[in-house]
């Protein structure tokens, strides 16, 4: 008897179903509706006359044309600032294993190798240039006007 308590009206399900399917097609109605309003929102009636539509154009053409001109960017390549810094820091570590290490043969090997990288370095640096057109991936472009870009 008591399981008969718990038994689910299948009525009261199709109610419910048919709540859902009426609370889902007013929010479609409200989106729609909102839709509809937006659309309308963004039409514009609004255009400018044909005599001040001709004078901003001749303005802007004439402005395109000043700054073809002039060129507004100055170019500051970079390419060759690894090759340095590379030089530079193995120089000095071979500085330093010339100090360092008491050995002179040891000392003149890593001053050797160090030298050796810093020159591998400069090459590479060049076969950089050459095949993957590193002057203009390493380029700072500086505005006339002070503005970095």
């Amino acid at each position: 008897m008591k399981f008969e308590s718990n038994k689910i009206d299948s009525n009261k399900l199709n109610n419910d179903k048919l709540d859902k399917d009426k609370f889902d097609k007013n929010k479609f109605d409200k989106s729609d509706k909102l839709d509809a309003q937006i659309q309308a929102a963004m039409k514009t009636t609004l255009v400018p006359s044909p005599q001040l539509n001709q004078t901003l154009k001749a303005a802007l053409y004439a402005k395109e044309a000043a700054m073809e001109n002039e060129p507004a960017i100055y170019a500051l390549s970079l390419w060759y600032l690894p090759m340095i810094f590379n030089f530079v820091l193995f120089s000095l570590l071979a500085a330093a294993a010339r100090l360092m290490i008491q050995n002179i043969y040891l000392s003149y090997f890593a001053v050797g190798v160090c030298l050796y990288i810093g020159l591998a370095g400069g090459l590479l640096t060049f076969l950089w240039v050459k095949r993957a057109n590193l002057k203009e991936t390493a380029t700072i472009h500086i505005e006339k006007r002070g503005a970095w870009i």
